[in-house]
């Protein structure tokens, strides 16, 4: 492995969501990443690797190695603790109190590792009325305040992708957790455990908005802001073939820009000055962007500070201009993944590996560990 991150060796206790997500930006950044997967039959619903999934696909996976132990039996218990004595940090994103049932828990792995970093990634948190119960990314952006402001004048919300709870306020802060507590062991010699809760990271993600509310800069309804859509001039617009553009031209000389090789055509809108005028500009800028196809924009504004972007989908953003030059994505076995980010001058992150097939490696790291195969 390569990376800033090589040599740290962690263990990742299969599961879904955010917890792979954390060991995979370690493990791009060149970490030893071991996921221990539960043998067949024994995996939660919606777990990778359940009938007609493709566990090589899972691009969360990739750049590790598996094995699978049932963690209910001694010997494989055993074997689990083998990797603790050898590794430097343990992710697991069960419900609380579960590791501990099966002799995993932060109190029997710190003993066996006194420097081990014990990273835990719930929805809820360890502690608070609801931390034993099931949750979702819906369920945290929910009381968070998030997904209230996911919606247009006030109206319906609407339901994201998994990105902002499960990958963002878990996965990341759960390896940015990692990686202080990491910094912290140099200096005292001592592990210790980490708490990480999607509602916890998800409403540090708030920080923004909260500081401009504080301001009076933000107001409570949703979607009429100057950032969520409520400015005209900070909206996405439909195009002559049905597609999308992003108009991001918040500062007035972004604007002016866009007016500018707008051409003629920036004589028919209202000034932006006069927040009464924003349903005239609005409308508008829907009849101008209407003219012209999402590419014809795209090239009108290309390499401009107009804040002029085309809407692409997943299958066409590895072909943007920018994001091929700095190749963004990768293609590994047919699967289209994003790179390793961020970047290193000294120590860059090698191409990632594909994701493993459950258990591949079990023979492999239980030989390593000096055990025989458990079955």
């Amino acid at each position: 492995m390569s990376g800033p991150l090589a040599g740290l060796r962690v263990i990742e206790l299969a599961g879904l969501g955010p917890t792979p997500f954390a060991a995979m930006l370690l493990a791009d950044l060149g970490a030893d990443v071991i996921r221990v997967d539960r043998p067949a039959g024994t995996r939660p619903s919606g777990a990778p690797g359940r009938a007609g999934a493709d566990p090589r696909a899972n691009v969360l996976h990739r750049n590790r190695r598996s094995i699978v132990l049932d963690l209910r039996r001694e010997r494989d218990r055993e074997a689990a603790l083998r990797l603790v004595d050898r590794s430097d940090v343990l992710l697991e994103g069960f419900r609380p109190g579960v590791t501990e049932r099966l002799g995993l828990g932060p109190e029997a792995c710190l003993a066996h590792n006194p420097r081990l970093v014990y990273g835990r990634m719930t929805g809820w948190g360890q502690s608070g009325p609801l931390a034993t119960t099931a949750g979702h990314d819906l369920s945290y952006l929910a009381v968070t305040g998030v997904l209230r402001e996911l919606c247009r004048d006030g109206g319906h919300p609407v339901a994201p992708p998994p990105l902002i709870g499960d990958t963002a306020g878990g996965g990341a802060f759960l390896a940015l957790g990692v990686l202080a507590a990491l910094w912290e062991t140099q200096r005292s010699g001592r592990g210790q455990v980490i708490d990480a809760a999607i509602v916890d990271g998800v409403a540090a993600l708030t920080a923004l908005v909260q500081g401009l509310r504080a301001q009076d800069r933000w107001g409570t309804t949703p979607g009429t802001n100057f950032g969520d859509g409520g400015a005209p001039y900070y909206d996405v617009y439909r195009t002559a073939d049905g597609a999308y553009v992003a108009l991001a031209a918040l500062e007035e000389q972004f604007w002016r820009r866009f007016l500018e090789l707008l051409g003629p055509e920036a004589d028919e809108l209202p000034s932006r000055d006069d927040r009464a005028d924003w349903p005239r500009l609005r409308h508008g800028l829907a009849a101008v962007f209407a003219r012209r196809t999402r590419d014809e924009w795209a090239e009108l504004y290309r390499d401009t500070d107009a804040c002029l972007a085309p809407v692409l989908d997943f299958a066409e953003a590895p072909t943007h201009e920018q994001l091929a030059a700095r190749g963004s994505y990768l293609e590994l076995d047919g699967i289209v993944s994003p790179a390793p980010a961020p970047r290193f001058s000294r120590t860059p992150a090698a191409v990632p590996s594909r994701p493993p097939t459950t258990g591949e490696h079990t023979d492999q790291i239980l030989a390593e560990l000096g055990l025989a195969d458990p079955t």
